[in-house]
């Protein structure tokens, strides 16, 4: 796959992960997703930072490189974000979004990884003399 939309495709999922991570969060509270974008704008703006500051399109999937600056950047921002707008914040709030959003934003980046490895494995088949061969 083209690196550009190798870092499109992991851009959307972090997206998608920070949205999914606003409506889970909106819903758990009872509140509309009428102020969906009020929620979701600090936060993704701390993403995109995030993005920017490890330049995220060079290793897209990388949960180093890319994951973990991508979620402190999306927490830390979005958290300052959403103090100065004044939308408040709350110790336990700002522990579970850290959670939630690490495991977002860094478990589809583990989840490849995994699946890479077990893709890999399940190439390797037994040749002659006990050797393993790549399976093409």
């Amino acid at each position: 796959m083209d690196l550009r939309l190798r870092a499109l495709v992991a851009f959307v999922i972090d997206v998608a992960a920070v949205a999914l991570f606003v409506v889970i969060g909106r819903a758990s509270h009872r509140e509309g997703q009428s102020g969906f974008a009020v929620t979701f704008w600090p936060f993704a703006t701390g993403l995109v930072v995030g993005w920017l500051g490890s330049r995220g399109w060079r290793r897209p999937f990388s949960i180093a490189r890319t994951g973990l600056v991508a979620w402190v950047g999306t927490v830390l921002i979005g958290m300052l974000l959403r103090a100065v707008s004044g939308q408040g914040l709350q110790v336990a709030f700002v522990i579970v979004a850290a959670i939630v959003l690490g495991a977002f934003l860094l478990g589809w980046r583990l989840l490849r990884v995994a699946l890479d490895r077990s893709a890999t494995r399940s190439a390797d088949v037994p040749g002659p003399v006990g050797f393993f061969v790549r399976r093409r």
